[in-house]
């Protein structure tokens, strides 16, 4: 663990900018380590993977299948091989409906997912479910924006094939027991197959998949200071062994003939078709290698300390009624303001150079349940200081001054 406390020089968008990013829950800015790999690749050594004999193609594909063993360090999966390359956690969970859901699901079956879920883990399983005809069930949220845990006894039954959730709330920062969640499904059937996005879990804490007990694990690249356009699945061996491939065409084949039938590599390979993201992949290791050095431990206590000065100063405004304001949380703070709308609110902001979400977040069903059409969202990352919390209270007082 780094004795580092202000990592604010190891972004240079950061560095070079007077503007107070408190966007990370969409996209974390780059650390130079993770734009440098892409230089360093495209000015030294790239070429495509697997099957060039030659040096460049050689080192490269070394370099591109080395980050599967960091991923699977990272968050401590079982093998290696069992570490998907996709291009973001979408991606990754429309692979695993159509993959695993398509050969599992039927008529008539059930799956159980949250009403704080991600448009990313609801609409492939919609999807799924229009062309099949299983049913989903909802978890429900409560008032203060956390699971109804007591519900999910009443949802569970025989027909009961899938539970999927999410491990933190990008909405919210709302930190789900997905442990117990996972642990009472098994308990009622274990042949129930679970499914945890942790696309905001990775960013925060330390995550193991083993301890976790679950058979699916997304998270994306760009949300952990690494680069867009790549993404993980992570699944236990035996159901990727036993699903189909997501999509056809080269690299994932062993043999293609028109006089019979193509066959295809084991996993993870008969997942990722195509030329994949190779530069995205090598940056991707050496954003992880940065969180790495950093250590959670540090990382959690940076968190801590700037999410209780942000709560408390937000909480001083009066108007500001914050959406989840519970102690398990990371650190994102998800606000509504009784004088003025959410992007009115924003656009001061902007003027400001604070840089905040707003909207639903992906997360329509939510906004739904408070009847609400959406929050302003600040969100807090390795770069962020004190100063940026004071320039989004300052902000936001000009903003109820100017539309009260």
């Amino acid at each position: 663990m780094t004795v580092q406390s202000d990592w604010r020089k190891d972004f240079p968008i950061i560095e070079n900018s007077d503007i107070a990013y408190l966007d990370t829950a969409s996209s974390a800015q780059k650390s130079l380590c993770v734009i440098e790999a892409f230089k360093d690749l495209y000015e030294t050594e790239y070429a495509n993977i697997h099957r060039g004999l030659y040096r460049f193609s050689q080192n490269t594909t070394q370099a591109y299948e080395a980050v599967r063993q960091k991923v699977k360090d990272f968050i401590n999966a079982p093998h290696v091989d069992e570490v998907v390359f996709t291009r973001n956690t979408t991606e990754a969970i429309n692979l695993v409906a159509s993959s695993w859901g398509k050969n599992n699901l039927q008529t008539g079956d059930e799956i159980i997912l949250t009403q704080m879920e991600h448009h990313a883990n609801i609409v492939p399983w919609q999807l799924l479910a229009k062309e099949i005809g299983f049913i989903i069930k909802v978890i429900p949220v409560l008032d203060d924006a956390t699971l109804d845990y007591d519900a999910l006894p009443a949802l569970l039954s025989e027909k009961t094939k899938f539970v999927g959730l999410v491990y933190i709330s990008n909405a919210t920062g709302v930190v789900n027991d997905v442990k117990r969640v996972i642990k009472e499904a098994k308990a009622f059937n274990n042949d129930i197959v679970t499914l945890i996005d942790g696309t905001q879990a990775v960013v925060h804490n330390s995550v193991d998949v083993s301890a976790l007990g679950c058979e699916f694990f997304t998270f994306t690249g760009h949300k952990i200071y690494g680069p867009n356009g790549i993404g993980i699945l992570w699944g236990r061996g035996a159901l990727l062994d036993e699903m189909t491939p997501y999509q056809g065409g080269g690299d994932m084949i062993e043999t293609v003939s028109f006089k019979s039938s193509t066959t295809f590599k084991t996993a993870p390979a008969k997942f990722e078709a195509g030329t994949p993201a190779i530069a995205e992949v090598i940056a991707l290791g050496v954003a992880i290698d940065y969180m790495t050095r950093i250590g959670f431990d540090a990382i959690m206590s940076h968190e801590n300390e700037l999410l209780n000065c942000l709560r408390d100063k937000i909480n001083n405004i009066s108007g500001l009624k914050v959406l989840g304001d519970v102690k398990n949380k990371a650190s994102i703070v998800s606000f509504t303001a009784e004088w003025a709308h959410t992007s009115d609110i924003a656009m001061i902001l902007n003027q400001c150079d604070v840089a905040v979400r707003t909207g639903h977040h992906c997360c329509m069903p939510l906004m739904e349940h408070f009847n609400i059409d959406g929050t302003i969202r600040a969100s807090l990352g390795l770069y962020n200081n004190k100063a940026d919390i004071d320039k989004l209270v300052i902000g936001l007082n000009k903003a109820k001054e100017m539309l009260s």
